[in-house]
């Protein structure tokens, strides 16, 4: 289960990315505690929101070129000490009490950008250093890292600013702190990147420019029935699953009548579900039919939302959430493995850029599934959301034959 933790090299990459997954999550909450202490509206929040993810679409295409043309750590290492950077100077504003709206927004900016930018790279160094045997099992610990984070760091940032404030919901300082201890995360996992002996060589190239490489990965995308294909299939899964979580708020008061302890206890089920899919997918590098087994993982996921639709108690709630977490992290997982593994080797960080890209389109799914929520019923979006992600991957099935066919998926064209 350990094997990929063994080589030193990644072993430093994924604590650089445990590092900075932690910073991610912790900011989520000390930024959003104090923009709304301060504003008092949620579209302040969403404009904060925006302003770390529109990068995300826009820049990744960029990262992908980067991370085919450059060397690889040096990319992760940039990105984190810009990041680190960033957020000590946030540390000192906000401590010195000179904090404005728009310093959240240049600082998500910052964030945003520097994340779309190396996050391909990081993915696509992977197989360099782990070779293909183990990529499975390396992309199941970097989604367990993530995972873990996702559960821990909200709490650790929470904790830490109701100690440090002391009940004072106005402290400023205590904020602060929690800034100054992102930052050191931030350079710490530039420090762990910076120790690593391989540096993810760049490719040999013909000297063409930025457009014209992004276009070629593109072209490339479109011409691969195995690769397009995954990314159609992530691309469902981010409009039609990810937007439960966006709805769980709404779902634990409405449908549930719980409190915020309720709502934690769902969301900490997700993230048990997600750590287990992810250490589940670490065994499982030899699994035979992979691309069944992909569409299989999405159908569980609709027939899971229609059952969370469903549920009227917490402990069933709880389960039906776990669930969710658990599919979620393995198809996500093995998807994204194959991908990098069916990739050539020169094409790996645009094609990666591109699969970061497809996050930024949840808001396709959050958009109108909340609309039927927010008019109809909470029940009735999700239980949506679980028909439609049913039907698409049905149709998907028929239309996508070269992933039906992937098989272990250890290297190009390796199908059954």
């Amino acid at each position: 289960m350990f094997a990929s933790l063994k080589l030193r090299d990644y072993r430093l990459l994924w604590s650089g990315m445990v590092g900075s997954a932690f910073a991610m999550n912790m900011q989520l909450v000390a930024q959003g505690w104090l923009v709304y202490e301060m504003t008092t509206s949620p579209m302040k929040l969403a404009w904060v929101s925006l302003a770390s993810t529109l990068p995300q679409i826009f820049l990744s295409l960029v990262g992908g070129v980067l991370a085919d043309r450059a060397r690889k750590r040096e990319i992760i290492l940039i990105g984190q000490a810009i990041n680190g950077i960033a957020t000590l100077l946030m540390a000192v504003i906000v401590i010195t009490g000179n904090v404005q709206f728009w310093h959240f927004i240049w600082v998500g900016l910052i964030h945003g950008s520097m994340n779309a930018l190396s996050i391909p790279a990081r993915n696509a160094f992977i197989p360099d250093i782990v070779g293909e045997p183990l990529m499975f099992n390396a992309m199941a610990f970097n989604t367990a890292a993530w995972n873990l984070s996702r559960i821990l760091g909200p709490a650790l940032a929470g904790g830490m600013i109701a100690v440090i404030a002391g009940g004072d919901t106005s402290s400023h300082f205590a904020v602060g702190i929690v800034y100054f201890v992102l930052s050191v995360l931030y350079f710490v996992a530039a420090g762990t990147v910076m120790s690593m002996q391989h540096k993810g060589k760049a490719q040999r190239r013909r000297d063409t420019g930025v457009f014209q490489q992004v276009t070629a990965g593109t072209r490339y995308v479109r011409r691969s029935p195995v690769i397009g294909g995954l990314i159609l299939l992530t691309i469902v899964s981010f409009v039609l699953g990810a937007p439960v979580q966006m709805l769980m708020p709404a779902f634990s008061s409405d449908v549930l009548n719980g409190g915020p302890d309720d709502l934690g206890l769902l969301m900490a089920a997700m993230g048990v579900g997600a750590i287990a899919g992810s250490l589940t997918l670490s065994k499982l590098g030899g699994l035979r039919r992979k691309g069944f087994w992909l569409f299989f993982n999405s159908l569980f996921w609709g027939v899971a939302l229609i059952w969370l639709a469903a549920c009227t108690t917490d402990f069933w709630a709880m389960i039906a959430v776990g669930a969710i977490g658990f599919i979620s992290s393995v198809g996500m997982s093995m998807n994204r493995t194959i991908v990098v593994l069916h990739a050539s080797p020169r094409m790996r960080g645009r094609i990666m850029s591109i699969d970061t890209m497809t996050h930024g389109l949840m808001p396709l799914g959050v958009l109108p599934i909340g609309y039927v929520a927010e008019t109809v019923s909470i029940q009735m979006g999700l239980g949506l959301a679980g028909a439609l992600f049913i039907g698409a991957t049905l149709v998907l099935w028929y239309a996508l034959r070269a992933v039906r066919r992937i098989d272990q998926g250890f290297s190009p064209g390796t199908v059954s």
